[in-house]
């Protein structure tokens, strides 16, 4: 099983003290060593899972937007950039912890804008979290406008990790980044995009497709 990088800081130690409890219970046999034996020996089976990075097919055709993230379709909702009118798409994806939480790139394109906005901690299925938390917005230039998907970090998770930077170049399906511990994806999308999802439908980053631009 593929780990994600972001995780070694956290697996590594865990691993070091999960041995170290193993030959503890083998050297004292005392009560409270099982005990702690057993607690790092769950914690570090559920960081495994939590860090796991599957690979993934990504659909080739480059008209497509595919999820940025593994989760549940919380909010599709329609409404007008208070900035300029312009008519779009709100998507919302709700990572629980026992999701893939790789950020994945929903489509070829230039980053043309990452901005970190500091923020609170709500719930992250709660629709206010994507204007209140803490969060990175990350604008995208493609061949066929411009789309913008938020990292938003959650009430357990509150550290986000971006790889995004202005000017470079990344592929569909792409490593954009982490968060750990639970968190909420939003794609912000022009309204003619003819959206392939539903609400409360499961998505895989990098692999389902969210809608596709019209040839």
């Amino acid at each position: 099983m593929k780990l994600a990088p972001e995780g070694n800081i956290i697996i590594y130690p865990l691993t070091i003290a999960w041995i170290l409890s193993i030959i503890a219970v083998y050297v004292y046999s005392l009560d409270i060593l099982y005990i702690v034996s057993g607690v790092l020996s769950i914690l570090l089976i559920f960081c495994l899972n939590f860090f796991r990075d599957p690979k993934r097919i990504v659909p080739k055709q480059d008209n497509l937007i595919l999820s940025p993230a593994d989760g549940k379709i919380i909010n599709i909702t329609d409404f007008e950039d208070p900035k300029n009118g312009e008519k779009l798409k709100l998507i919302s994806i709700f990572l629980s912890v026992f999701y893939v939480h790789a950020y994945r790139m929903p489509i070829v394109g230039i980053f043309i804008d990452v901005n970190y906005v500091r923020g609170e901690f709500l719930a992250a299925f709660d629709h206010k979290a994507s204007d209140k938390n803490e969060r990175m917005e990350i604008s995208i230039e493609t061949k066929f406008g411009i789309i913008k998907v938020k990292q938003i970090a959650g009430l357990i998770a509150r550290r986000i990790l971006c790889h995004a930077k202005v000017g470079e170049k990344m592929l569909a399906g792409g490593r954009l980044g982490f968060i750990r511990f639970g968190s909420r994806t939003d794609i912000i999308l022009p309204a003619s995009i003819n959206l392939e999802i539903k609400l409360d439908q499961k998505v895989f980053g990098g692999e389902t497709v969210i809608g596709e631009y019209g040839q």
